[in-house]
């Protein structure tokens, strides 16, 4: 017989079924777990599984995010069995990995993402590749085929080892469960220590399954078996002295400040530091949070679309302190024309990253905090009198740059909404103390510019791999490390679409993010550098969307429009009222353009502050 029509018109198999929600539907469903748990057999054995489990823990893990598949099911299998560990079920393992990054970054702890081989593993490398770039500490676990077949192009294998090895700071296979306990205390010693990074630990099903009586090593026997990995977080006594007379002389010097400074929780001896030496702090877009921006030694973001005063202070400084960033392109531009009057101090504890892009002076290898500490006793004190010609010339620089950076296209002078509007109403009305995630694109400039961040660890942005449908993801993983704080999505409709299946992951494990969509309908990158750079050949930068209330609905989750600016804060207390996740669709101009911009293979001093008529 074949049913067609309405499911709830089909005939029942069943006499009676319980209104979901009820209390007789409530026993029914402890029975029926206590039946199972009664018939399946008692594990009075320790196998391969239980280990993964057991290092979690050992670990601090609270939660991870995972999809399952055939050879990581015995790792579920056991799950139950360790209430201590809280796994999210996300919706793609791409998504795992992005929430474990937001995790980590708002936690400073090791993010844990888990899919099973073949497309659950390779759906996981994105993900993977955006933690290295940004230097997030991970640790991906993947299930493998059983060890005989390795190698014989068995069902979902494939070579993930391969694949992660240029992307991680390393990565195992595990083929013995013997192996497990050494290799989960070493993945995570290395994910955290020195420059932070994604590890990879590839388990074969056998291994899961295999019984084992291994210990966990102790933290000392960790070390002990990494005798080539001993990172340098202690600066050199002789560059250190070096660099307190760079600073000494210095009339015009900049502090530089990057990831490396949040990665070492050391915002408090880099303000410090500022103020003892009286020097002006600028940060790049990983840096952010690393000085309150309220704070009169803060200066703002650098580089590309950053504040036309910050590049033009960089490039008139004479000394530049460069503390946990590498001075990648975004920051640099041409290397040729960039800073040409500085003098460079460069801290990071990275040997590789001094000197890679940009000629140093004075290299110190180091981790932030422990350098920035080791300096403080070591400069003399500055009277900010001292500095008062130059700290009125940077002031000047900064009233004019400001006065002309809240244009966007024009359009809000036709009462259309400017995203850059919206993303500072955000950060006024969550008083700054948010955490805010961005996309990629131009939503990510506006968030940097314009939302006033005062926290360390607020700001949670994909920059050197610059992932699109990071946002919401991240955000998720975000809001479960930082609980106390509201979390803030700021994406665009290009990046939501890519990832948006993870709004139901919000809905079903009660994520509480908040998503603002700018909607242009375009790819608003794309579309402005094919205006600025391409000669108007808008080739593919039109995007077309959905009705994005109706899909909020469909995932259960609450939404609201707004396409003016008298909506705008409306709309943001909205979603603020909302016990859950909300989404706010801010329909904003749609060629509205960030700047200042700085082309590609141009410099600092070659920013683009207008294009035609309409930005004027």
């Amino acid at each position: 017989m074949t049913i067609t029509g309405d499911p709830a018109q089909r005939p029942s198999r069943t006499s009676h079924v319980p209104n979901e929600g009820t209390a007789e539907a409530a026993a029914i469903e402890r029975a029926r777990r206590d039946m199972l748990n009664d018939a399946r057999p008692r594990r009075r054995t320790r196998i391969g599984a239980d280990v993964v489990c057991e290092a979690l823990i050992r670990q601090g893990v609270d939660v991870f995010f995972g999809y399952p598949g055939g050879v990581i099911l015995p790792l579920y299998d056991v799950l139950a069995d360790y209430p201590e560990l809280r796994h999210v079920l996300v919706r793609h393992e791409q998504g795992g990995a992005h929430a474990a990054d937001g995790y980590a970054r708002v936690t400073g702890r090791v993010g844990v993402c888990m899919g099973t081989s073949g497309p659950g593993a390779t759906n996981l490398v994105t993900g993977i590749g955006t933690a290295l770039l940004d230097s997030i500490p991970m640790v991906a676990i993947t299930g493998n085929v059983p060890g005989a077949l390795i190698g014989k192009d068995a069902f979902q294998e494939i070579d993930i080892n391969g694949i992660t090895l240029p992307m991680t700071k390393h990565n195992y296979l595990v083929r013995d469960a013997n192996e497990l306990p050494r290799v989960f205390a070493e993945a995570f010693h290395i994910a955290r220590t020195g420059r932070p990074g994604p590890v990879h630990i590839d388990i074969t099903k056998d291994a899961l399954q295999q019984e084992t009586h291994a210990e966990h090593p102790s933290d000392e026997e960790v070390v002990a078996g990494l005798p080539g990995f001993r990172p340098n977080v202690e600066g050199h006594p002789r560059q250190l002295k070096l660099a307190v007379g760079e600073i000494g002389r210095a009339k015009r010097p900049m502090i530089l400040a990057g990831h490396g400074v949040l990665h070492a929780r050391a915002w408090e001896d880099l303000q410090a530091f500022a103020e003892k030496t009286q020097i002006p702090v600028a940060h790049t877009l990983l840096g952010i949070g690393a000085m309150p921006e309220d704070h009169p030694l803060s200066y703002g973001y650098m580089g590309m679309h950053g504040w036309k005063h910050v590049n033009r202070a960089i490039q008139s400084a004479d000394l530049l302190v460069a503390i946990g960033m590498r001075f990648d392109d975004r920051v640099t531009g041409n290397v040729r024309t960039y800073a040409p009057y500085a003098r460079i101090v460069h801290v990071d504890i990275d040997p590789a990253e001094i000197g890679k892009n940009v000629a140093v002076e004075v290299p110190i290898v180091g981790d932030a905090g422990r350098v920035l500490r080791a300096l403080l006793p070591m400069v003399d004190a500055v009277d900010p009198a001292v500095r008062a010609a130059y700290f009125e010339e940077l002031a000047a620089w900064r009233r004019e740059s400001e006065a002309g950076s809240w244009h966007g296209s024009g359009a809000w002078r036709d009462g259309y909404l400017s995203a850059d509007y919206v993303v500072s109403r955000i950060g006024v009305l969550t008083d700054h103390r948010a955490t805010y995630v961005g996309d990629v694109g131009q939503n990510q400039m506006w968030l940097a510019r314009y939302a006033g961040f005062q926290l360390p660890n607020s700001h949670v942005s994909s920059g050197g791999l610059g992932t699109m449908g990071f946002c919401v993801p991240a955000a998720m993983g975000a809001a479960l490390g930082a609980p106390e704080r509201e979390t803030w999505a700021i994406t665009g409709d290009g990046g939501f679409q890519m990832t948006f299946q993870e709004l139901m992951t919000l809905v079903q494990d009660e994520i509480p993010v908040k998503i603002a969509l700018f909607d242009n309908k375009k790819l608003g990158m794309i579309r402005q550098w094919q205006e600025i750079i391409y000669a108007g050949n808008y080739h593919s930068a039109h995007l077309l969307g959905p009705d994005y209330l109706k899909l909020a609905e469909a995932f259960g989750i609450p939404g609201r429009k707004a396409a003016a600016p008298e909506e705008v804060d409306e709309a943001i207390r909205w979603a603020q009222g909302v016990d859950g996740p909300a989404l706010v669709w801010f329909e904003i101009a749609e060629e509205q353009n960030v700047f200042p911009m700085m082309p590609a293979g141009k410099g600092l001093s070659d920013l683009i502050e207008k294009w035609g008529g309409a930005d004027e």
